[in-house]
């Protein structure tokens, strides 16, 4: 089952079963392209066709964000929870260790990547790469010759939206299930620190990001644009429900 936000299709799934299905997709050697859909991502996709298309042919698109539960709750198709990139991280990492998975790492300021895995790997680690984000054009070619040769079982892409959400679908064979996991490579690595369980809870983790990171505000502003929209379409929805019954 899935909910139409501003044309973007989210999946109806908690946490536990988008890593159950994971899990599951890459024990039968199977693949799936992950996207974890935010606000900013699909205020944005409603007018970027491209983008849209991106995120609606991915396996999997998860609520990335209390904002997307609103819009969803407002438009008469709850979802059961919210599905960040952190979120799968601390859930997937895990797995990761316990079946041996081989990660690739791809994203952050040089560094980043690195210290995420070190710090996600543990005492009985897995096997994992990393590279950071700020490669070139030219530098490309290598890189994706490079994970080939890992043939990792996920890649985790932290790029930034969205041009995550572009590279992986251009490149959906690298990896059994790829994901877009925005900045969660910062936060895992400690270099960004995730609000408190207390924060988390009352769903503020927005704010909590803003105030610790005002350069954040700028794209801040795409929320009540968000907003409107989905009270936009929230109207249409229910003055075409008032006619249908008239």
């Amino acid at each position: 089952m899935k909910v139409d936000i501003l044309g973007v299709k989210i999946d109806h799934i908690t946490l536990a079963a988008c890593i159950e299905r994971i899990a599951r997709t890459i024990e039968d050697n199977e693949r799936l392209r992950v996207v974890t859909a935010n606000p900013e991502m699909i205020f944005r996709a409603s007018h970027d066709v491209r983008l849209r298309q991106v995120i609606n042919t991915a396996g999997l698109v998860t609520a990335d964000g209390i904002g997307v539960i609103w819009a969803a709750a407002r438009l008469g198709t709850p979802l059961p929870e919210r599905v960040t990139g952190i979120d799968l991280l601390e859930g997937l990492l895990p797995l990761a260790r316990e079946r041996k998975w081989r990660v690739f790492f791809l994203g952050g300021q040089p560094g980043v990547a690195e210290l995420a895995a070190h710090k996600a790997t543990g005492v009985n680690g897995f096997e994992w790469q990393a590279h950071h984000g700020y490669f070139t054009p030219a530098e490309e070619g290598m890189l994706l010759e490079r994970i080939q040769a890992f043939r990792p079982q996920l890649l985790l892409a932290g790029l930034g939206s969205p041009r995550q959400e572009f590279w992986l679908a251009e490149h959906s064979r690298l990896a059994q299930v790829s994901i877009g996991v925005g900045g969660s490579f910062d936060a895992l690595a400690g270099v960004v620190k995730r609000a408190p369980q207390w924060v988390q809870n009352l769903n503020l983790e927005w704010l909590y990001r803003l105030i610790r990171e005002p350069k954040r505000f700028k794209r801040q502003l795409a929320l009540p644009r968000f907003v409107l929209k989905v009270l936009a379409q929230s109207t249409r929805s229910q003055e075409s429900v008032d006619r249908s019954q008239e």
